[in-house]
């Protein structure tokens, strides 16, 4: 049912459970958080997680539903999917030192698009500081054709006393 990967964390043969995609109980808790409401953009894009953890984090998302009027995949579909991969996985790193993440900055160079199918992204970290990450994030479509490439980066927001 799962696959061990080289950072302890876990691939999910089903998507839909935290249990199988989480690297570790805080990824877990940080995608429970996520997950738990209805209204968030995740849920509207159709967000599956199959991945994550605070070096990686991926899922997909289907092109139906996410389109501009031409029918292509929209642009903003992507670096929404990209901003979400960077800010689950800069949230389980944050988490670690009881703090939180919050986005600063994304940016993304569309290559392509696609009309059907699923898009996976994957979002790599580039740095992990105390007080900021930067991930990678590309967007691939069924061919493993890369769509997207993004750089996302977030704040670490650590309690005040």
């Amino acid at each position: 049912m799962t696959d061990s990967t080289a950072d302890n964390a876990v691939t999910a043969t089903d998507p839909l459970d935290p249990a199988t995609v989480a690297s570790d109980e805080n990824a877990r808790a940080v995608l429970e958080y996520c997950l738990a409401s209805d209204t968030t953009l995740i849920k509207a894009l159709g967000v599956q997680f199959t991945h994550v953890s605070a070096d990686l984090c991926s899922a997909t998302m289907p092109v139906a539903g996410n389109t501009q009027p031409m029918g292509l995949l929209h642009g903003g579909a992507s670096l929404a999917l990209a901003e979400t991969l960077a800010s689950v996985a800069a949230m389980v790193h944050a988490n670690t030192m009881g703090a939180q993440a919050v986005g600063t900055e994304v940016s993304g160079t569309h290559l392509r698009s696609a009309r059907s199918g699923l898009v996976t992204g994957t979002a790599t970290a580039l740095h992990r500081g105390k007080s900021t990450v930067v991930y990678q994030v590309e967007v691939r479509d069924d061919q493993q054709k890369l769509l997207c490439h993004s750089r996302v980066s977030c704040m670490i927001l650590h309690p005040r006393d």
